[in-house]
């Protein structure tokens, strides 16, 4: 198999496994807590669920990047936080509009899964060029 297939595959799969880690800690968050911002609340927790599950995973497989230290660890963590910014926005735009739109918890995670496949395939490139560059230190 091409080594860029196996990426690809890799990439989908962790991509599905941040996305289930995701909307599970949303369902998680909305079965526990029933007051003012639910929602709101259910979405900030499963980005952060779902953002330190695809660093680790990214890091680690995708990129094969070692950090030299925890500071270095750290930088990096925060610099694939930003660079997930604008992704973030693509997510949370197409969760919070289909709960508007269609006013149930499964379309609004569909509309997670959607926002959130955009998201990723956007964010790959920008980790690609930007995060995990071979020899930064």
């Amino acid at each position: 198999m091409f080594d860029s297939t196996k990426l690809v595959i890799n990439y989908a799969i962790f991509a599905l496994i941040a996305t289930a880690a995701n909307i599970g800690a949303q369902d998680l968050v909305i079965r526990t807590y029933s007051g003012a911002f639910d929602i709101l609340a259910s979405v900030v927790v499963g980005t952060g669920v779902g953002l330190v599950t695809k660093y680790i995973l990214d890091k680690r497989y995708i990129f094969r990047y070692q950090t030299q230290s925890i500071v270095h660890n750290t930088q990096t963590f925060a610099l694939y936080t930003v660079m997930g910014l604008a992704t973030t926005v693509v997510f949370w735009g197409f969760e919070i509009s289909f709960q508007y739109i269609f006013e149930t918890k499964e379309m609004r995670y569909l509309g997670g899964i959607i926002g959130l496949a955009i998201g990723y395939l956007t964010k790959y490139q920008l980790d690609k060029r930007y995060v995990f560059r071979i020899g930064v230190v």
